[in-house]
């Protein structure tokens, strides 16, 4: 084992070429951001975590099933314009609003070291994903933003080994974390331009 962040494929390892954003680095990183929610330590995240894994897994599905037509993001997303359902053009758009509202709480927290988590994770959803839920699911969402833990706790949790190896320096984790960041808001403002040239509307 290792800390958690070295265990994860990081979204600064996501290929991205003038195709586009590499579907399968993307996904295995979606998967890490997935269990970031983990570390959170709280049942209030599980509704947060079901609809991240089960856009990842309508993203999946498609790329599965076509694969030669989906090694990007972007290609996917165009060679399944023509059918009638397209439920992982759909299920991209989700998993990026919800890929967008971790990646501005956790830069919210990076940005503002005095401030608790649930302060920041509370910004970024009111900044993201809040326009677009309806009155129960915000609701659910403010018992999550309450269920944060302590700022210090989160981060000490990121550099533990949960082997009893030795823990990174918090220097580190605040590094490889920016990095991280830094490379997750990259790809969602790519894919959330191409969205709107394409003529899907608002992502965010």
């Amino acid at each position: 084992m290792a800390p958690y962040l070295e265990t994860v494929k990081s979204f600064a390892d996501v290929p991205v070429t003038d195709a586009g954003v590499d579907t399968l680095a993307f996904l295995e990183a979606s998967n890490g951001l997935v269990g970031l929610f983990d570390l959170l330590g709280s049942a209030a995240f599980t509704a947060v975590q079901s609809d991240l894994k089960g856009n990842i897994t309508k993203v999946r599905t498609r790329y599965d099933a076509a694969p030669q037509k989906s090694a990007t993001l972007e290609e996917l997303v165009k060679n399944e314009q023509g059918e009638k359902k397209q439920t992982a053009t759909e299920g991209l758009m989700w998993l990026l609003r919800g890929q967008s509202f971790t990646c501005q709480s956790l830069l919210n927290a990076q940005a503002n070291k005095n401030e608790e988590l649930s302060a920041a994770f509370t910004k970024g959803y009111e900044a993201t994903l809040k326009q677009f839920h309806n009155f129960v699911v915000k609701g659910v969402f403010a018992v999550a933003m309450k269920a944060c833990p302590y700022r210090k706790d989160f981060f000490s949790k990121l550099a533990a080994d949960p082997a009893g190896g030795a823990a990174l320096s918090q220097e580190k984790v605040e590094e490889d974390l920016a990095k991280w960041l830094a490379a997750l808001d990259g790809i969602v403002k790519k894919m959330v331009n191409f969205y709107e040239k394409e003529g899907y509307g608002k992502v965010l």
